[in-house]
């Protein structure tokens, strides 16, 4: 059987008299080391079991992302709640690389960072939720379909739902092929070709996007096939482009809406 080499440092970093946590795990599986902030309520106890929100970034972004678009320490004492931020690298689309063996993202996802950042931390574990933006809108409803029983539910912000549409772009072809060689791969691992899975989930999931962003036909597209098959959905569909100013404003509507869930 392989063996995978696997290390975690945790560094403590402290912004503003508020303890922010910061964790690097080192994985084979990922072929580089993975970085994750982890933001508690300011009056965090670890008696008390809180919800927690994993936040996915975008392409090309890091694990800084959100706090950089929108405060994740104030959301985490507004909404109290743990926000936990991985790094989903520069573009490994949170996947399991069919092509790549260092691009394991999702068996790193589940076999690591979540068991070994949950068991330093007192998070409720009936109550995980996960979002992200653009490549991690895509990751965040791909990681809840690979597992639906560990999460509430989901969201997406202008996520990229539809792979095929970026063919050609953003190193997609490095980790499913060629395009034109595996175009039934490439559905599969969309999210858009994963329509059935979605039926067997009865979890209310979120998403959104803008008017004028490239990928709002796909989320559009995708709404009004899960809205004809009945499946229960919050879609919000709003001016903006594929912008931090866009999901600055339209991760309130995330938040709110797990908040809302909360059991």
């Amino acid at each position: 059987m392989k063996s995978w080499v696997f290390t975690s440092i945790w560094l403590i970093v402290v912004q503003l008299s508020q303890a922010q946590d910061e964790v690097i795990l080192q994985d084979a599986r990922i072929g580089d080391a993975d970085t994750v902030w982890i933001f508690k309520p300011k009056d965090y106890n670890a008696d008390i079991a809180y919800p927690v929100v994993y936040m996915l970034h975008g392409y090309s972004g890091n694990y800084r992302q959100w706090h950089q678009i929108m405060d994740a320490q104030a959301y985490a004492n507004a909404y109290d709640m743990i926000i936990i931020c991985p790094d989903g690298l520069f573009n490994s689309w949170y996947i399991d690389s069919p092509k790549m063996k260092d691009s394991q993202y999702t068996t790193f996802f589940f076999e690591t960072l979540m068991p070994e950042i949950e068991a330093k931390y007192a998070i409720d574990k009936h109550n995980r939720f996960i979002t992200g933006l653009s490549m991690g809108g895509h990751g965040a409803f791909h990681l809840f379909l690979e597992n639906p029983a560990l999460f509430r539910s989901a969201g997406s912000t202008s996520g990229v739902m539809d792979l095929r549409n970026s063919a050609g772009k953003y190193q997609l072809h490095e980790y499913l092929g060629d395009f034109s060689q595996n175009k039934s791969l490439w559905l599969e691992m969309s999210i858009a070709g994963r329509i059935d899975e979605l039926k067997q989930s009865d979890k209310e999931l979120i998403f959104d996007c803008g008017t004028e962003d490239p990928f709002y036909q796909d989320n559009l597209a995708l709404f009004h096939i899960l809205q004809e098959s009945k499946i229960p959905v919050t879609f919000i569909s709003r001016p903006g482009k594929h912008d931090w100013a866009y999901w600055g404003a339209s991760i309130k509507a995330h938040f709110e809406f797990f908040e809302s869930k909360v059991e």
